[in-house]
């Protein structure tokens, strides 16, 4: 039987699977399920993607490019060191990486894949990701919404029928969808979403609070200087994660400039107030959805 890999090319991690004796199994990238979407050029000039790439986002941001899936079907060029790339070309380094994966664990070349896409992607994107397949050496036979994909997968275990309203944020994009599944097919009734809202931009609204905090206690601008944009990046993550679980989350990092050390808290209270205007955005798509 012919092999169909199913991709997930995500704005923050991406994942690649195969149905394996009629189960779907997600294969690890270095022991892990999900593989950062993170490209960058290493010192020698080796093209690296992944947990690897990443790594190298705060000592060497200039070389390494996060968050490409915002840019597809964009005429644009993204600089990578003192090279140029399109959105397609780098989207294509990471799924050439998530296919040689793929055939390392099959012991065999594989040609063909079904890509997931936000249901509000146009035309214009629809192409650029299968253009990136194509890069990749990829036959996509398919492009399937996020929001099916994720009603497939759920009724997998519930066979009865029912109505579902997908609410899917990403790290890039949202996507919210209302879906009537009866006897197995699924049916997508309404779609709305906003492809330039997602987990970069709660992460954003956080950096800025800190940026804005930093600049009024030294009078610096941190948001000037990519290294420390990126110092930050990292930090956000961290404590939005953190928040998660706990009523603080707090910020220490030495000589974020020059022999300037930041230190800041910020409480679950503070954060949730912050990122009410892009929970709005969401819920006013569910409403017109």
């Amino acid at each position: 039987m012919e092999t169909i890999v199913g991709i997930d090319l995500g704005t923050t991690n991406s994942e690649i699977s195969i149905l394996e004796d009629g189960k779907p199994k997600v294969i690890d990238v270095e022991g892990d399920p999900i593989m950062p979407s993170c490209v960058g050029i290493d010192k020698t000039g080796k093209l690296i993607v992944g947990r690897t790439a990443k790594n190298q986002i705060i000592s060497d941001p200039e070389s390494t490019v996060l968050s490409i899936k915002r840019k597809m079907g964009e005429h644009v060029r993204v600089r990578l060191c003192n090279k140029e790339f399109s959105p397609e070309e780098i989207s294509s380094f990471i799924l050439l990486e998530l296919k040689k994966h793929a055939e390392k664990y099959l012991g065999k070349k594989v040609e063909k894949a079904v890509i997931t896409v936000p249901a509000y992607f146009d035309d214009r994107q629809r192409k650029a990701t299968r253009d990136a397949g194509l890069l990749a050496g990829l036959d996509v036979v398919r492009i399937i919404n996020e929001p099916t994909a994720a009603s497939l997968a759920y009724d997998a275990g519930h066979p009865e029928n029912h109505k579902l309203l997908v609410y899917d944020l990403g790290g890039g994009t949202f996507d919210v969808s209302l879906v009537v599944v009866e006897n197995g097919v699924v049916e997508v009734k309404a779609s709305h979403g906003d492809t330039k809202l997602g987990g970069d931009d709660f992460d954003q609204l956080f950096i800025n609070h800190v940026i804005q905090d930093f600049k009024s206690r030294h009078g610096v601008d941190l948001n000037e200087d990519l290294r420390s944009r990126r110092r930050l990046l990292v930090s956000a993550e961290k404590a939005k994660r953190e928040l998660s679980d706990h009523p603080f989350a707090r910020m220490r990092e030495e000589f974020m400039y020059k022999d300037l050390h930041l230190d800041i808290e910020i409480s679950r209270t503070n954060y949730e107030e912050m990122i009410q205007p892009l929970l709005q955005k969401t819920l006013n798509c569910i409403q017109m959805c």
